[in-house]
């Protein structure tokens, strides 16, 4: 008896050459990383970084990575019966994700925990960990940073600060001193200022006697990041000028604040995470630090959130590099592995040597963060040129990146499913965040003219590497002799802005920042990674075969003659 046709099983092709899942893996399994953490101090954390890292590349973290991001918080202003509530609502993804990052001390380990490399084991986790969600990193981050802006108010810290540091996730509204553990955000910006926070217009008015020294609270923020934490630095106009105050959204009665979310920001990427636009109506806060120094308390809190920036950035260059290296090494075209073509083994080289020149600069800065914190001075003086340098340019470097990896996948990397279209989306947010590229290259021309030290902190890193590679040793000529016409500037009296030497110093910032960085980068490659990998970094991006379009610029175009497959082997990850 035969079967009938329409009972036979139908199929109209088999499924072939089709990459299997980037999953069950250790993303802390990445040698500039391991290197650079344990240089820096924290080598006693690599089992930490591992767990973490086993974590962050399982299977069903990726699975609530793509759940909070296609299900974004959404605002729900009023109950059922007409009260205002003012609450976010997210995706129970959204809170393992965050939970597992509070868990881990990622928003605040190094506080409670105050051990040399401290800061650069945290570093390191947040890389780790950020490469799996990049979204939630975000209230992580700011209570990271909200603990040095928070001890200019002495009693406000010894109150808070512990329950900021406690890797308790205790998410709900209730009054802070109530609850396991705390996040912070952070509400500067305003429709009518942008990065000038100075022109901010919101007020702060003393309570009264009985108000145990609170203000009152009334004005708008165009951006506040992450509307559903604890407590909030903000910045509002008092009666001696701009001045930083702590304001929490459950007062200690139970009652809620006067803070309104009006809407909650419909953003390119960064979709898991919510961004309110917020109004104040005579809510109370408290002041942190005197009246009238409110960018110098918050200037600490910035210099936290832009390094991780810089870590973000590295992180999703990396995720960025293994996924396409590993993508190219199970797929097929023309009769080989596309792994084998030479022209794509250039492009994933060029890609991995971005990545861990980035990590490897993250990483020397959260170190120079650490010693920094314990009172090195000179350690001061670099993080304060070299952090607005790195963030302008490595930050700026990762959509390039992103675009680049996501590419290497072809038609599939441009589909939802294969993760790459939400690395690219994510990635120029860290280039605004925190001062964007303008704002941080002025930053940059500041620490150099007017903090003495900064110049010679930064030759004193290079100098480390001289000797050690001709093109090298070439551009950090360079770039000490326009140090050092900078430092001629200061010397003579000049201010920035007021005459052509000025303009022509901020006109050429962005050159500037992308010198420094990619000198520290080198110098940092020639002393610590494999020759290969030095050797191409300096011929690509520092040599006379630099690409036309810039260093590096487009990805793919290594000078003749490197050990590509030497470099591409830092990308290459096995999934157990």
């Amino acid at each position: 008896m035969t079967t009938p046709p329409a009972a036979r099983p139908h199929t109209t092709h088999e499924v072939l050459n089709q990459v299997p899942p980037l999953a069950g893996y250790d993303v802390a399994d990445d040698p500039a990383l391991l290197g650079a953490a344990s240089r820096e101090g924290a080598g006693w954390a690599g089992a930490r970084l591992h767990e973490l890292g086993r974590l962050a590349g399982a299977a069903d973290t990726q699975e609530h990575a793509r759940l909070a991001n296609e299900h974004p918080p959404v605002l729900r202003s009023h109950d059922a019966r007409g009260n205002r509530i003012d609450e976010v609502e997210f995706h129970p993804s959204w809170h393992v994700l965050l939970g597992t990052a509070v868990r881990h001390g990622l928003h605040a380990a190094p506080w409670a925990e105050p051990r040399p490399g401290a800061h650069v084991a945290r570093a390191a986790a947040f890389y780790v960990w950020t490469q799996a969600e990049a979204g939630h990193g975000c209230p992580v981050s700011m209570t990271y940073a909200s603990v040095p802006a928070l001890r200019h108010a002495p009693e406000l810290a010894r109150q808070f600060e512990p329950l900021l540091a406690a890797p308790v996730y205790d998410p709900g509204l209730r009054p802070p001193a109530g609850k396991a553990g705390l996040l912070a955000g952070m509400a500067m910006t305003e429709k009518q200022g942008g990065s000038d926070v100075r022109a901010g217009t919101t007020r702060a008015e003393p309570a009264g006697r009985d108000a145990d020294g609170a203000y009152l609270i009334t004005g708008h923020k165009w951006f506040c990041s992450a509307p559903m934490c604890d407590l909030f630095l903000i910045l509002a106009q008092a009666p001696g000028g701009l001045t930083c105050f702590l304001l929490p959204r459950v007062l200690p009665d139970g009652t809620r604040n006067a803070m309104r979310l009006q809407r909650l920001k419909d953003k390119l990427g960064n979709r898991s995470n919510a961004s309110a636009e917020v109004e104040f109506d005579g809510a109370l806060a408290w002041p942190v630090g005197p009246e009238g120094r409110g960018v110098p308390t918050i200037i600490e809190m910035v210099s936290a959130t832009r390094l991780d920036c810089v870590l973000g950035s590295a992180a999703g260059m990396r995720r960025g590099a293994v996924a396409a290296a590993y993508y190219s090494a199970h797929r097929q075209a023309f009769g080989k592995d596309l792994i084998a073509w030479p022209l794509m083994t250039s492009v994933l080289a060029d890609l991995t040597l971005e990545a861990e020149a980035a990590t490897t600069l993250a990483l020397r800065l959260a170190g120079a963060a650490d010693r920094a914190a314990r009172g090195d001075a000179g350690e001061a003086a670099l993080l304060r040129v070299a952090l607005p340098a790195a963030k302008h340019w490595i930050c700026k470097r990762a959509p390039l990146h992103a675009a680049e990896a996501l590419e290497c996948l072809g038609g599939n990397g441009y589909v939802e499913e294969s993760g790459m279209p939400r690395l690219y989306r994510d990635s120029p947010l860290n280039s605004i965040w925190e001062g964007s590229g303008n704002v941080t290259a002025l930053d940059l021309l500041r620490a150099l003219r007017r903090q003495p030290g900064t110049a010679e902190a930064l030759t004193a890193e290079l100098a480390l590497a001289a000797g050690a590679d001709q093109r090298l040793d070439s551009a950090v000529g360079q770039l000490t002799a326009g140090l050092a016409g900078l430092g001629a500037e200061r010397r003579s009296g000049g201010s920035g802005g007021s005459s052509p030497q000025d303009d022509t110093a901020e006109y050429a910032a962005r050159r500037l920042a992308g010198q420094i960085t990619l000198a520290l980068q080198a110098a940092l490659l020639v002393r610590h990674a494999p020759t290969a990998v030095a050797d191409a970094f300096c011929a690509s991006r520092l040599g006379t075969g630099a690409a036309p379009g810039g260093p590096g610029v487009p990805f793919g175009t290594l000078p003749d003659g490197l050990p590509v497959g030497e470099i591409l082997d830092r990308a290459r990850l096995v999934p157990r």
